[in-house]
């Protein structure tokens, strides 16, 4: 277990500055997810911390040791990439024991530690296979195994599953959700541009933008609580909703954001638009309104169960107003507040 200490730490590559001084503390046996959109400098940041980028100035240390001068094999850490990267000609078995090999370890040591990796992801059954005989999911849980047995004290995630298709990532995602539970003595660092990942991940969750942390928090804490437009757009699937012009006076407020399920569609509603799209999933619906100039692009209202509006139709929207989130001209919030001169 290691406690991760990163210090005004920056990354220039020629002139160009991609990580601009960051500076967090991952705890002992936490799950960090960092996200951001690309080139936001979250792949390059965990390339720094496992020694595999030099950094150009600052430190990171793993219990109080600065390992700015360590070489990878010396951190205590294993990476999993999103590239399986497994040896085409060995068994899974040769995969995840190879590097134990390496360095050294006995072969029953071996043995022992590759077993029970395999059965903590449910590889037991194809330890003799091949990779080209295995689904993606179950290469990518060989590389995820293949680091389990180097005992390490971090565990360096580099968009494992992006290269998995949509029902696939839910199986693993679920198999990096159980290993973090059996594991809670390990650190482990994820870094995603899939913020459904994130939120279903995470311990905390770190989001960057420009090379530098815009908000660091619990997901929920980062779902109800954003300190900026960027981490309210961000973060939660759809998106947030977002208003300004002159209509946002009365609350006191540049822009203001309300989530899908915070807007009903109501007979006396505060803003009138016509139904543009309507998606029906089953157990909700998402409503599509175009209210004009004032939101930009069509507002997004969660309902229950199938919507019985259809494209054409003129609605009226109101929010709910305590769930509403206000934002100065910066786009950083200024916290929420009932509604001003309201009748």
């Amino acid at each position: 277990m290691a406690k991760l200490q990163i210090n005004d730490v920056r990354k220039s590559f020629g002139a160009v500055e991609v990580i601009k001084g960051v500076n967090m503390e991952i705890r002992s046996g936490e799950f960090m997810v960092f996200v951001g959109p690309s080139g936001c400098g979250k792949s390059t940041l965990l390339r720094l911390i496992a020694g595999l980028e030099e950094i150009t100035s600052g430190t990171v240390a793993f219990d109080d040791q600065v390992v700015n001068n360590l070489v990878p094999s010396k951190r205590g850490i294993a990476m999993v990439f999103q590239s399986y990267a497994l040896y085409p000609h060995m068994t899974v078995f040769e995969n995840m024991s190879f590097g134990l090999q390496l360095a050294g370890t006995g072969k029953d040591e071996r043995g022992k530690r590759v077993e029970k990796a395999a059965e903590m992801l449910q590889l037991t059954p194809y330890l003799r296979r091949l990779p080209r005989q295995l689904s993606g999911g179950q290469r990518q849980r060989v590389a995820i195994g293949r680091a389990i047995v180097r005992n390490p004290r971090v565990f360096l995630f580099d968009e494992p599953l992006s290269n998995l298709d949509a029902a696939l990532r839910v199986e693993t995602r679920i198999e990096i959700a159980k290993l973090h539970r059996s594991m809670h003595n390990t650190t482990m660092i994820y870094v995603t541009h899939d913020q459904v990942e994130a939120m279903t991940l995470a311990d905390r969750i770190c989001v960057l933008r420009d090379g530098l942390v815009e908000q660091i928090g619990t997901p929920i804490e980062l779902y109800e609580h954003p300190n900026s437009v960027f981490v309210a757009g961000f973060i939660g699937s759809p998106k947030m909703n977002f208003l300004s012009g002159d209509t946002l006076r009365k609350r006191n407020a540049h822009t203001i954001g309300i989530r899908a399920e915070h807007l009903d569609i109501v007979e006396h509603g505060e803003w009138t638009g016509k139904v543009v799209h309507s998606e029906v999933l089953g157990s909700d619906s998402f409503v599509y309104v175009d209210i004009g100039p004032a939101a930009g692009q069509p507002m997004i209202i969660r309902e229950n169960g199938t919507s019985k509006h259809q494209v054409g139709e003129n609605v009226r929207i109101s929010p709910i107003e305590d769930q509403v989130h206000r934002f100065d001209a910066q786009g950083r919030a200024i916290g929420r507040m009932a509604l001003q001169g309201a009748a």
